[in-house]
């Protein structure tokens, strides 16, 4: 029995990167999954926010994807997902907080705006995002085949669950990745067939039938409920 306790939502983001970084290192984990809408009582004593993910593990209780990842990346050192070296790590350290404080809001500025301005405005950031993550990240940053180099990271899953759900952008705002982003769309081809990304990775009907909802928009033509 894992003394390690995770916390996760199948539809969270956050709870993929989690879920991503526990597989990477084999660590043993015993998956509790929450309602969201009807969370368990004394769920807020294990996370503050009331969000997922959120792990125990044995007296330690700890929220926040972020902070939950470089914890286990510590606690269990194999397979580093950092770099050891302080300046390379805080680099990394600067891309995942692009990706919380920058992307993802832009994301979901385009996909879930309250009105057609709001929402050109997040196609506009989004799309300065990608040309940004291309030549700045990926183009600079990395000779190999991952964000880093030819080594998986941290950085690499902070990213990932948005990709997943581009299929989102390009049903509900007739978006793809501009052409301009070719060392992006290697990645993404690269990282989708990894093992662990396939593990936790939802259908896209999954996320049209789930969103069509959300967006008050008509269900799409051959999405099922799962």
């Amino acid at each position: 029995m894992s003394n390690i306790q995770l916390y996760f939502a199948k539809a969270s983001t956050f709870s993929q990167r989690t879920r991503v970084v526990l597989l990477e290192k084999g660590i043993d984990f015993t998956p509790i999954e929450i309602d969201l809408q009807n969370k368990p009582d004394g769920y807020t004593q294990i996370s503050r926010y009331g969000k997922v993910p959120a792990i125990k593990h044995g007296d330690v209780e700890i929220y926040e994807s972020a902070i939950i990842n470089e914890y286990l990346d510590e606690v269990f050192p194999e397979p580093p997902l950092l770099p050891h070296n302080p300046a390379s790590k805080a680099i990394a350290r600067i891309w995942i907080d692009y990706a919380n404080t920058r992307f993802v809001p832009a994301f979901n500025k385009f996909l879930r705006g309250k009105d057609s301005q709001e929402q050109e405005q997040g196609r506009r950031e989004f799309t300065e995002a990608l040309l940004y993550i291309e030549q700045e990240g990926l183009n600079k940053l990395s000779n190999g085949h991952y964000w880093l180099g030819d080594e998986f990271s941290l950085v690499d899953i902070s990213f990932y669950p948005w990709f997943e759900r581009l299929p989102l952008l390009e049903h509900f705002r007739k978006f793809t990745l501009p052409a301009q982003t070719p060392h992006l769309q290697t990645w993404w081809n690269l990282l989708r067939q990894r093992e662990s990304i396939q593990a936790v990775a939802n259908p896209v009907d999954f996320y049209l039938q789930r969103f069509a909802k959300i967006l008050g928009e008509p269900v799409p033509i051959g999405a099922t409920q799962k």
